[in-house]
């Protein structure tokens, strides 16, 4: 077993001799869910978890807005930058940018399959050019002090064999990657949308576990189809984490328990629904003085009391009346008033 206990742990890797940080849990970079406030809203519930950006293209950090695309709160740490591109001069910007800004480590996206991301040759496709990805790993790694992690499949399309996964890590680990984090589905990067591929390719757990018994030296940490924290336990009995998506996004209160079970931190105690939503109204009203619309924020807090008596009046509440201009903290209030204690 990789970790016997569940305390937030750092790693020496003897090819480097430096140290990572291992998080025994993630929550899953989601495109149009893992923003700044999503991110604060978790914060309420799990101080030690681990977060993720949404993927934010080199080209965008390096010719966009950056406070509105980077830009965070210190209440949100440990927070990793999940960034995509193929260029290593690039990408090593970024990762300066990335420290210059205060996160906590940066990540290479290898797993995304979208057309869009296949046309400007990174994401999922660049499992088929792992000295690529070398490259990149090496820039970055060159550029910062922060960790550099890789997020890939198993594999994409007819290269999906657990050597082809196994020969791409090694590669990419010598160029001073220590930290992996494995999509157990593969890609099909013709024929499926991005959403079919997080369901339709079946699962293979068995390759992630294969890959830490191979590199015992490599944090390897999974991903995909966990929604239950008793199989998150189960899978730290084969790897060193396990990164949870779209179950995040769906219960987030799912996740008030782990800093005590997972993390091993003994206090505070876990926080009920209803005091999360109340540590949002300062941060709420905060941003409605700024003109953010009240619905940026809510909407990622609607499925708080999700399974719970009250939870539809709590949605219906804040769905019709976030939208409405000039709208704060009173409307979370008074949906909270519609949900039992």
């Amino acid at each position: 077993m990789p970790h016997q206990a569940s305390i937030l742990s750092s790693t020496s890797l003897a090819s480097t001799g430096s140290s990572i940080r291992v998080y025994p849990l993630s929550v899953a970079p989601m495109m149009d869910r893992t923003d700044r406030h999503f991110r604060y809203f978790m914060r309420k519930i799990t101080r030690c978890t681990l977060l993720y950006t949404e993927m934010v293209t080199s080209a965008a950090i390096l010719h966009g807005d950056r406070e509105h695309l980077l830009g965070f709160s210190q209440e949100e740490t440990p927070l990793a930058l999940q960034v995509g591109g193929d260029s290593p001069a690039d990408l090593a910007t970024c990762a300066r940018i990335a420290e210059d800004m205060g996160y906590d480590e940066i990540n290479l996206n290898v797993g995304c399959p979208s057309n869009r991301v296949q046309n400007g040759n990174f994401g999922a496709c660049l499992m088929a050019q792992p000295h690529r990805v070398a490259n990149c790993v090496e820039a970055m790694s060159a550029a910062t002090n922060l960790p550099v992690t890789v997020k890939h499949r198993i594999g994409i399309d007819q290269r999906d064999r657990y050597e082809d996964m196994a020969e791409f890590v090694r590669i990419v680990a010598e160029a001073g990657c220590q930290r992996f984090i494995v999509h157990a589905r593969k890609a099909w990067l013709q024929g499926l949308s991005p959403k079919e591929n997080r369901n339709i390719p079946p699962l293979r757990y068995e390759d992630v576990h294969r890959l830490k018994q191979d590199f015992p030296h490599l944090i390897i940490e999974i991903n995909g189809g966990f929604t239950t924290l008793e199989q998150v336990q189960r899978q730290r009995q084969f790897v060193d984490s396990v990164m949870i998506g779209r179950a995040a996004y769906d219960n987030p209160y799912l996740f008030a328990t782990v800093d005590r079970d997972i993390f091993n931190q003994l206090s505070p105690p876990p926080p009920t629904r209803h005091e999360v939503a109340e540590a949002m109204l300062t941060y709420i009203d905060d941003w409605a003085s700024r003109g953010l619309k009240l619905n940026k924020i809510t909407r990622h807090m609607l499925q708080l009391f999700s399974g719970q008596p009250g939870s539809r009046a709590w949605k219906r509440h804040l769905t019709e009346n976030s939208c409405i201009p000039g709208a704060n903290s009173e409307v979370v209030l008074t949906a909270l008033s519609k949900v039992p204690q």
